[in-house]
């Protein structure tokens, strides 16, 4: 017995020994890094062309072993291909870049890439028709030496990796691979794809929302998608047992959400939060292109403001926006940096024709996630007051210019995390569902005071996916001395978030906005069931005036 101690203790001491060797001497991607670091995307600097391609894997548990090729001649693209998975492995895709300018006559460029086991050359006769280079990995690059093939468009120009069988690239110029890399069993696992683009980058136009001509605007709030890096697990499916047990949670969550962009045809599509499920999304990105390829390839204009869960990932909420609002059809910001959060802002909506008079405000605020003071507020964050104080200022400007419009001018608001007086017994009433408590703030900083006191009738969150009620919030105590103010859940929409309500079906919220009448009406869409019926549909606002149901 005191032999195997002894045997044991020797055998963590060496254990010990390595670990901390590892930490101190080896490449900085076995260490704990500080989040900045982890948000990295890739750099896609224009006037740059691609020379070479090649994927570097090392053994983690050989502290020798490093997976980072000479930095002066390849810059590596900080995805594990592995996504961290790998018990042993670890593999980084490196490319050499050159400026056109600066390129000689013996460089040779990039013109194509093929993933395969086999030459991409070989004939049914066995023989190479073209030069094909072999790269780890299953990679195949086609290289000419002729520097005046770099003005072609078809060289390629930048390099990036996706993950996941449903992987999707929505950045115009660009194309992804079918094929995945070919790692061993545990790499292929994880669908590590090659997406490449070529000639310059192409610009995005920031598209214009405009009331059309018949009066009216659609708007769909879609709310926690919680979509993952590849096909996903559902979460409370229901009907249990339907399409014989088999759910794959994103498919079915963007085949839903296609459905409906298909059948509302709206204008806007607002995403409010948790489009991404951090905890099963290693890589942020591809989650986020999978939903702005739904709205990009039907030229439908979206915005976004984040959850509790998008930065849980790989990716910061700062590198999440910033990615997003680079996309097409993108009408997202990240909003002023002298206040908190990411996704403060507004979006404009135009009237008819070429007017240039705003018809319609819609307010995008970024309630944060986690209390920041969990002892004293248990729960959640809420807005703060650098955030409410831009909103009052700018809802103030934006009053003064909405004067010039001939009609009345409407306001709405997005929110995620529900502000606490969604949760005040007193309102009434209630139109949909409350199956589940209101998850809102414990500190209660009275936005929705502020935004009655600003003329805006409606707010809508997520977060609690099972609700999806719009209730009546009356007060009388307000500067305006109209203190009336629907509150909306969307209701949660992704088979990656939880469901679990007796039966609850995935929903979508509606808004359709009449600026000949200044009303505005809401109802839901389900995901099962009675799918064509409108669910609990009202009139919220009549004459530019919140109004309830007789």
């Amino acid at each position: 017995m005191t032999r195997r101690i002894v045997r044991t203790a020797i055998q963590l001491a060496l254990l010990t020994t390595i670990i901390l060797f590892s930490v101190l001497f080896l490449d900085t991607r076995y260490r704990v890094l500080p989040q900045s670091l982890h948000n990295h995307l890739p750099l896609h600097t224009p006037g740059l062309v691609i020379t070479d391609i090649t994927l570097k894997t090392c053994n983690t548990l050989n502290p020798f072993s490093t997976c980072r090729l000479d930095p002066d001649k390849w810059h590596r693209i900080e995805k594990d291909l592995y996504l961290s998975t790998g018990w042993t492995s670890s593999a980084w895709l490196h490319i050499k870049r050159k400026r056109e300018e600066e390129l000689t006559g013996t460089d040779k460029v990039v013109l194509d890439v093929r993933i395969g086991r086999l030459d991409p050359a070989v004939g049914e006769s066995g023989q190479a028709a073209e030069k094909w280079e072999a790269r780890p990995g299953g990679l195949w690059l086609k290289r000419s030496g002729k520097k005046k093939d770099s003005d072609s468009k078809a060289v390629i120009t930048a390099v990036d990796v996706l993950f996941g069988a449903d992987a999707v690239e929505p950045r115009p110029g660009w194309e992804i691979r079918d094929t995945p890399l070919l790692l061993d069993s545990a790499g292929e696992g994880q669908e590590a794809r090659l997406s490449v683009r070529r000639g310059p980058p192409q610009k995005v136009e920031r598209p214009t929302p405009r009331v059309g001509k018949e009066g009216r605007f659609k708007i769909m709030q879609v709310a926690d998608l919680h979509l993952s890096t590849g096909i996903g697990v559902c979460r409370d499916p229901e009907p249990k047992g339907a399409n014989g047990g088999k759910c794959d949670a994103d498919t079915r969550t963007l085949e839903f959400v296609g459905r409906l962009l298909d059948d509302e045809r709206p204008d806007l599509v607002v995403l409010s939060g948790d489009q991404v499920n951090g905890e099963t999304a290693p890589d942020a990105q591809s989650a986020i292109f999978k939903f702005a390829e739904l709205f990009i390839k039907r030229s439908i204009p979206y915005a976004t403001i984040f959850g509790n869960h998008d930065d849980e990932g790989s990716l910061s909420r700062a590198a999440q926006m910033s990615l997003t609002s680079s996309l097409p059809f993108s009408l997202s910001e990240a909003g002023p940096n002298t206040i908190e959060g990411v996704g403060n802002y507004y979006v404009e909506v135009l009237a008819p024709g070429n007017s240039q008079h705003s018809a319609l405000t819609i307010y995008l605020l970024d309630t944060h996630g986690y209390s920041p003071d969990e002892t004293r507020f248990k729960g959640y964050d809420w807005l703060k007051p650098k955030q409410i104080d831009w909103f009052k200022s700018t809802a103030a400007t934006l009053k003064e210019s909405h004067k010039h419009y001939t009609h009345i001018h409407l306001d709405m608001a997005f929110i995620h995390i529900p502000l606490p007086e969604y949760a005040d017994g007193s309102n009434h009433p209630i139109i949909g569902q409350h199956p589940e408590g209101v998850t809102a703030p414990g500190f209660n900083t009275h936005f929705r005071d502020v935004l009655v006191d600003a003329g805006v009738p409606v707010v809508s969150c997520g977060h609690d996916h099972a609700n999806d009620y719009c209730a009546l919030s009356s007060k009388k105590n307000s500067e305006s001395g109209n203190g009336d103010l629907w509150m909306c859940y969307a209701g949660g929409s992704g088979f990656g978030g939880y469901g679990g309500y007796g039966g609850y079906h995935r929903r979508i919220r509606m808004f359709e906005v009449d600026i000949n009448e200044a009303k505005i009406r809401t109802w839901k869409r389900l995901e099962w069931g009675e799918t064509d019926k409108r669910l609990d549909e009202l009139v919220v606002v009549d004459g530019g005036r919140v109004v309830a149901p007789t």
